[in-house]
């Protein structure tokens, strides 16, 4: 996924997404200078924030 489609996926704003990822609180590779998502993996992620 790409940031934008995570944007809309967790409906957020893609400049809040950007530090989050940055700061790695996010589950993402960058790519070049793309940012690039799994879909499992932020599933999982989301999973674990839910739990705590």
């Amino acid at each position: 996924m790409t940031i934008s489609d995570l944007a809309v996926y967790l409906q957020v704003s893609t400049s809040s997404l950007y530090k989050l990822a940055q700061r790695g609180k996010v589950p993402g590779r960058k790519v070049g200078k793309h940012w690039r998502f799994r879909k499992v993996d932020v599933d999982r992620w989301l999973s674990r924030k839910k739990g705590n």
